[in-house]
């Protein structure tokens, strides 16, 4: 697996692996019909935060673009994780935990402290896992038009 940025030139197909990824999540959960979970995203939302100080990048295996993230820098040191997933048939093989390490290591040598995140608050599953990775939660909000609750985590560099 090789981890590389992502440019315009690849929208169309890490738009696919975050919707496919997140399609899972949303029919387990219930929500696959919600216009605001991720496994519904236009192209065009992701193609808006193309900008100075956002940082896409794939999970490639083989070529193909199999997972995605990204770094957005938010100021002050923080970067917002967004986006963080893997198609369904590659999980469980290391590539979501080698994302997430690539990210730490990318917000550091941009000169960041802090990682941020935002997930849905009742995937206990996910939240354990952020957990077990060095993230604490710090807070649970209810945002309008969003059917479920939202929980905000966040990861300190102490070095």
């Amino acid at each position: 697996m090789i981890i590389e940025p992502m440019t315009d030139t690849h929208l169309s197909e890490y738009a696919d692996v975050v919707r496919r990824s997140f399609a899972t999540v949303a029919d387990e959960f219930g929500y696959a019909d919600s216009p605001e979970f991720s496994s519904n995203i236009p192209d065009e939302l992701l193609a808006d935060k193309i900008a100075p100080g956002y940082y896409p990048f794939g999970a490639c295996v083989d070529g193909k673009i199999v997972g995605f993230v990204s770094l957005t820098h938010a100021g002050e040191g923080v970067y917002k994780l967004q986006k963080l997933t893997i198609l369904p048939e590659y999980r469980h093989h290391g590539y979501g935990k080698a994302l997430l390490d690539f990210c730490k290591a990318k917000a550091q040598e941009l000169g960041g402290n802090k990682i941020s995140i935002k997930l849905m608050d009742n995937d206990t599953r996910l939240k354990k896992w952020y957990l077990s990775h060095g993230f604490v939660h710090t807070s649970t909000k209810h945002y309008e038009g969003i059917p479920f609750p939202v929980g905000h985590m966040e990861w300190l560099d102490e070095q």
